[in-house]
């Protein structure tokens, strides 16, 4: 049994942002890899600290040799059992993205091994169930050694860090906005990676539409601007409706990233009785649906109010419930999602990972400082 989260913080106001001036994780797990050396990841390492050694010429800084992954931690409400969701799904995911980027892929049975020791060891930080917050897990692979030519590099670091976090989008309905003047990503190019070099373009535009009232930006294909591809942070899942009969409709776009929360809401979806369809969803569709809505880990599923696209005078609205916090299929879907994340709903489908407290040993080899690429410990 994992000791109970701190009784003095505001589990219910933690936001979905660092706080280290009041939320201070107890450190991050660390691995390194050189083509050059034996070849092998580094057995994982606890490092005590925040902060990572980098030397300045690395190409994870420099050419984007970089790639991440997001996944959560939950608390479950009936025995203090902490899990992790589908964490193997997303060690996949990353082995993909790395390849698109010429790096070594991690290892899934390294990857899980990180994860879970990066949640054992900041157990008290994992909120409370009855909060509705998670840990947030974020490893990283990137790539280390100094270089100055464009060529694959020598060596390669995997952290995994981990904070206490809400809902990136809140529980409300948003309002979405098609962007019209940038485009995600290029036809066979690296939508389908997790990589950072996919997310910084689209924050000045998402900033905007911010500013303008819309919640969340939606991506249409580059290559024709007629098929939908995926909201800037997370998934498109739209619902149809003929009667009694409920369609779960989600894209086929290779320039989307293979989303683990979309892919499971479409698992429960069938399990509901509800239809699943796969497919390319046109955008002429997007006044057919009656829900609409985003599913991403961290942002798990936000009902959309409405979307706009502005160069044709077309706003389409959803149905969102008497509270603006979705609709009747998004209420199921997300009310069994959450179950099996919590443990109040049968995990029939193996997806929470159980987390064990780590080696005692292990922690108290770790220390404040990291490890530069010859292995020497640098403060």
């Amino acid at each position: 049994m994992f000791p109970p989260p701190p009784a003095d913080l505001d589990w219910n106001d933690i936001g979905f942002k660092v706080r280290e001036e009041s939320v201070a994780v107890n450190g991050h797990v660390e691995c390194h890899f050189s083509q050059s050396g034996n070849g092998q990841w580094s057995a994982p390492r606890f490092v005590h600290s925040p902060y990572l050694s980098i030397h300045g010429m690395a190409p994870g800084l420099n050419y984007g040799v970089q790639v991440y992954e997001g996944l959560k931690a939950f608390r479950h409400s009936n025995n203090g059992k902490i899990t992790i969701f589908r964490p193997n799904r997303n060690a996949k995911r990353m082995q993909h993205s790395a390849e698109v980027v010429s790096m070594p892929p991690v290892p899934e049975d390294l990857f899980l091994d990180c994860v879970r020791l990066a949640v054992g060891a900041n157990a008290e930080f994992v909120p409370p169930f009855e909060s509705g917050a998670a840990m947030y897990v974020r490893p990283m692979l990137f790539g280390s050694s100094a270089q100055l030519g464009l060529s694959p590099p020598d060596g390669y670091t995997f952290v995994v860090f981990v904070m206490p976090t809400g809902v990136y989008h809140g529980v409300h309905a948003v309002d979405a906005l098609i962007l019209e003047d940038f485009d995600r990503s290029a036809p066979f190019g690296t939508g389908d990676a997790k990589v950072g070099g996919n997310y910084a373009p689209v924050l000045r535009h998402s900033d905007r539409a911010r500013q303008e009232g819309f919640g969340i930006t939606l991506h249409l294909d580059s290559a024709t601007r007629s098929e939908i591809d995926e909201f800037s942070t997370s998934a498109f899942i739209g619902v149809l409706r003929d009667g009694d009969k409920i369609t779960v409709v989600l894209p086929a776009s290779r320039n989307a990233i293979d989303s683990v929360t979309a892919s499971s809401v479409a698992d429960i979806a069938r399990n509901l009785g509800y239809t699943v369809e796969k497919r390319r969803v046109g955008y002429e569709e997007l006044n057919t649906f009656d829900e609409v809505f985003a599913a991403g880990t961290a942002a798990a599923l936000v009902p959309i109010r409405s979307i706009t696209m502005r160069s044709k005078g077309d706003k389409f609205e959803y149905r969102t419930g008497d509270q603006a916090q979705g609709g009747e299929v998004f209420g199921k879907l997300l009310k069994t999602l959450r179950g099996i994340q919590s443990g109040s709903t049968e995990d029939s489908m193996g997806w929470n990972y159980e987390v064990s407290a780590p080696p005692k040993e292990w922690l108290e080899e770790g220390s404040a400082e990291t490890v530069d690429q010859s292995g020497t410990t640098v403060p």
